[in-house]
């Protein structure tokens, strides 16, 4: 058989990793410079503490794992013989491949609430896991760079996570992204006015999609979701809202002035929007979305999402928001936390396709001792272990040549591998040292040898 991997997964070569590596290097070093610190959970939580967290639709794409051995000891025959699904699932699974970073959090949180110093800052670096349809820049398997603030209401929190995704993607040279705003109280505020208040999560899963399916997609699918059609021309403008960030928010005060809720959404974005621009950002652009809706149950406030620069064809490299009330679902109130997420391979996707990773140089030896005379290959590894205590990256070529076609392949991996020194001959402790870029040679002791290559 053919060996393959799953759709949706990949593998990574050196190069790639290399990069990957840049970028989260980037994230880290702008996360500590913000005051995060690095926490990790398991790769699989208990089915409960992700399922019902997502919404509907995000619980059909979490992965579920079957108990281990016989897992179908616990299954209801009934629900065997009828090919129950919804009922059988809970019964021969009762873990799953966490969705995403910041529920896992949230759990990490309550368990460990004791221990931890309020407001607290982390930041998580690991992969997750999606049962979606692949596609360009969507993948089943796949990292999420996270950072959270939970213990904290104050909006300023918000003002610098806009900060810190203008400080990442400015480092990586990626100018010219667009932080969308919005708030999760507008929508339920919006909801409110035209009426479909109980309809709340259909109305804002269907906004979301407004970019993706355009205007008459959503229609239809408010439509479909039993959401009037009075309703639907009430909050028709929404969809080619247009002006600036200033002009975005008049307009939302005027529709949203019977709404206490709504109301106080506009001021939570207008203190925002106005520190923002008074602080000033690097190469991004803040940009008001009453569209932005991001299809998750439990953002109550500040709603983000970034998307590429103009002319990349990507969907969102990063996005996150304000939940309020996210820990009380595992027994701690009153905490409130907002947090963004990086998108890390649609990142790598955008900075490839604008060839930004010209400056990142993947790992290879400083050098490299060929191996040509058996006799000599104890003292070379004993001045390669005297290398690399000193911090040089080297290596020994493990086979030995013992015709001109071995040599020469030597040589080949010399090249394939872009090495800059080689040591061809060792005799007398005296080393042969040949510099690949300028072709230069030169006879040197392991002391000399330490000192060039430092």
């Amino acid at each position: 058989m053919k060996p393959s991997i799953p759709k949706g997964t990949r593998d990574f070569s050196p190069v790639e990793v290399a990069n990957r590596t840049y970028i989260i290097d980037t994230i880290k070093k702008a996360f500590e410079t913000f005051g995060f610190q690095p926490i990790e959970t398991p790769s699989f939580e208990n089915s409960a503490t992700l399922m019902g967290k997502y919404g509907e639709e995000g619980d059909r794409l979490i992965f579920k794992i079957l108990n281990s051995g016989d897992y179908l000891a616990k299954a209801d025959d009934k629900n065997l013989s009828e090919k129950n699904s919804i009922k059988l699932t809970p019964q021969i699974s009762e873990k799953a491949l966490r969705y995403d970073l910041t529920v896992p959090f949230a759990r990490y949180v309550v368990q460990h609430q004791n221990e931890i110093t309020f407001p607290f800052k982390r930041y998580q670096v690991q992969p997750v896991w999606r049962a979606d349809r692949p596609q360009k820049g969507r993948f089943r398997e796949f990292f999420q760079c996270d950072a959270d603030v939970v213990g904290s209401q104050s909006l300023w929190q918000e003002v610098e996570f806009i900060q810190l995704y203008d400080t990442v993607f400015s480092q990586l040279g990626l100018l010219g992204t667009t932080i969308k705003i919005n708030n999760r109280k507008i929508l339920s505020g919006i909801a409110k006015v035209i009426g479909a208040q109980d309809k709340l999560i259909d109305f804002t899963v269907a906004l979301d999609k407004l970019d993706k399916i355009g205007k008459e997609g959503v229609i239809k699918e408010m439509l479909s979701k039993g959401i009037p059609e009075d309703a639907i021309e009430k909050v028709q403008p929404l969809f080619d809202f247009s002006g600036t960030n200033l002009n975005k928010l008049a307009s939302l005060e005027t529709l949203l002035k019977s709404s206490e809720e709504g109301t106080k959404g506009v001021e939570e974005l207008r203190f925002v929007i106005d520190s923002v621009e008074a602080l000033g950002l690097q190469s991004a652009r803040l940009e008001v979305d009453v569209t932005l809706a991001r299809g998750l149950n439990y953002y109550t406030g500040a709603i983000f999402e970034v998307s590429a620069p103009k002319g990349v064809q990507m969907g969102s490299i990063g996005g996150g928001g304000r939940y309020d009330d996210l820990t009380s679902v595992f027994g701690l109130k009153e905490v409130s936390g907002v947090g963004v997420s990086f998108g890390l391979d649609r990142i790598y996707l955008v900075l490839e396709e604008l060839g930004l990773f010209q400056t990142v140089d993947l790992p290879t030896p400083k050098v490299v001792f060929l191996n040509f005379d058996a006799t000599t290959d104890l003292l070379k590894m004993k001045a390669i272990k005297s290398l690399r205590e000193n911090g040089i990256k080297c290596e020994f070529y493990p086979d030995l040549a013992t015709s001109n076609k071995q040599q020469k392949k030597q040589w080949k991996y010399i090249s394939n591998r872009a090495i800059e020194h080689v040591v061809s001959h060792l005799d007398q402790d005296v080393f042969t040292l040949k510099n690949m870029i300028t072709n230069e040679q030169s006879n040197c002791s392991l002391s000399e040898l330490i000192q060039h290559l430092k």
